[in-house]
């Protein structure tokens, strides 16, 4: 598998929330994960720099005994609920930090599937010979209202509450994470990213940049830009995960 990873900051915030990043196993074997940070001060980058790093130390820990859907399913939902525990008990702790929290998308990919885990309004989509689709479902205010027919898609894209969440990471004690497995096939690319990205891009040009036959780097780089351009408001991040033969460099 190739991989990209990239954040920005964006034209208008003063620091950066978001984090992320790709670790691999071996050539097939990946985790693939985009955390969009909330709270106060700096706590929001608290947030989502606690659920990277927390991945990645149970990635190399444990990562080797992943071989089937089942074991990659079971390895997020023990991670996951521990993260939030972890953020809880710091925002408990941290005055500075209280209220803090994270939005979270992860997948974890072999050569013939990906685990997918999602809380909150980061998103997974995929983009495939069938296609480009959206993978995971916003956990949002707006998203709410569009399932219960009081507003069209077209209305929410512009809805003054559109930031708001209606499920996070390290909010609540009750976690409530939203888990499925895709089929991943050659060919195809992930893209998760930070709603940075996905409020300002449409799908059908997201899908466009996917489907050039520039690097992921360049891919990454594109999509950020035209973020940038259409406003740049916020943080912007992007994972691209591409299924191919051969693992490549960059």
């Amino acid at each position: 598998m190739n991989a990209v990873f990239q954040t920005d900051r964006g034209r208008i915030r003063s620091h950066n929330e978001d984090n992320g990043g790709v670790f691999h196993h071996n050539s097939s074997l990946s985790l693939a994960i985009v955390a969009d940070g909330m709270g106060g001060h700096n706590a929001g980058d608290t947030a989502s720099r606690m659920t990277i790093e927390s991945f990645e130390k149970h990635w190399n820990e444990t990562a080797a005994g992943i071989q089937s859907p089942d074991d990659a399913m079971n390895w997020l939902k023990s991670i996951i609920p521990a993260i939030n525990a972890d953020i809880l008990i710091h925002a408990s702790t941290y005055p500075e930090c209280s209220g803090m929290g994270t939005t979270l998308v992860a997948a974890l990919c072999t050569e013939k599937f990906c685990a997918i885990a999602s809380i909150g309004d980061s998103r997974c989509y995929l983009q495939s010979e069938d296609g480009f689709s959206q993978v995971t479902e916003d956990h949002s205010l707006v998203n709410e209202l569009v399932k219960s027919g009081e507003i069209t898609k077209e209305a929410a894209e512009s809805h003054p509450k559109k930031n708001v969440l209606t499920r996070a990471l390290g909010t609540d004690e009750k976690l409530a994470v939203d888990y499925r497995t895709i089929m991943f096939e050659e060919g195809d690319l992930l893209l998760l990213c930070s709603d940075g990205l996905s409020n300002k891009v449409a799908d059908a040009q997201m899908s466009c940049v996917l489907q050039l036959t520039d690097s992921l780097p360049a891919k990454a780089d594109t999509l950020i830009q035209m973020a940038n351009e259409n406003g740049g408001e916020d943080n912007i991040t992007v994972v691209i995960l591409e299924h191919c033969a051969e693992r490549e460099s960059g």
